[in-house]
């Protein structure tokens, strides 16, 4: 089972995410846009674990004690930077609990074996991944200027900065990513509640 931990968005965002989406994915078409049902913030990613050790994970953020988080969807940007871009993503703005809640799935997890996460928490939704190559957010060697969100940033240019909206996440799920070619499909296995 492919596995990680993320919280859901309220669907009045989704929804005014998915209106922006759709007024600027013409200017990207090789990019591989993220289905607006599938929008979340991700807290931790798992991979693959056996269902024994879903059970296990269950029990482990089940014992995780945080509060009710704020979240406030604003603007853009792009993954690892403007001149290289591999993922365009909305930004989020969040009380410090998030980044709190973030390390403490992160501690729990690895009391279970699983690597701690390398980088700093940065928390974002993922809009879409430039075609072909890999969707990391990460700097990687072999990154260089590229064009496939070249006409989707001039066209950024002209415009306010999006407002999608302000959630309070009351709960975080434990959710299985399945792969198939016409993109990710996701489930959730359990949730949390926070507060």
């Amino acid at each position: 089972m492919r596995l990680f931990v993320a919280l859901d968005i309220d669907s009045g965002i989704r929804e005014r995410i998915a209106r922006f989406v759709e007024g600027v994915r013409g200017f990207a078409p090789e990019a591989r846009w993220v289905r607006a049902e599938s929008l979340h913030v991700t807290l931790k990613f798992i991979g693959e674990k056996s269902e024994s050790a879903a059970e296990q994970i269950q029990l482990a953020l089940g014992t995780i004690q945080a509060g009710a988080v704020e979240i406030q969807f604003r603007g853009y940007g792009f993954f690892p930077t403007a001149k290289a871009p591999r993922v365009f993503w909305v930004g989020i703005q969040a009380e410090p609990q998030l980044a709190a809640l973030a390390t403490a799935v992160d501690d729990k997890l690895n009391k279970l074996d699983i690597p701690k996460e390398e980088h700093v928490f940065s928390p974002h939704l993922t809009l879409a991944r430039g075609a072909g190559g890999s969707g990391s957010p990460r700097w990687r060697k072999n990154d260089r200027p590229n064009r496939s969100f070249q006409q989707l940033q001039e066209q950024l240019t002209n415009r306010s900065v999006p407002e999608f909206g302000t959630m309070t996440a009351r709960e975080f799920f434990l959710y299985q990513s399945r792969l198939s070619p016409k993109g990710s499909t996701y489930t959730r296995l359990m949730g949390f509640s926070l507060g």
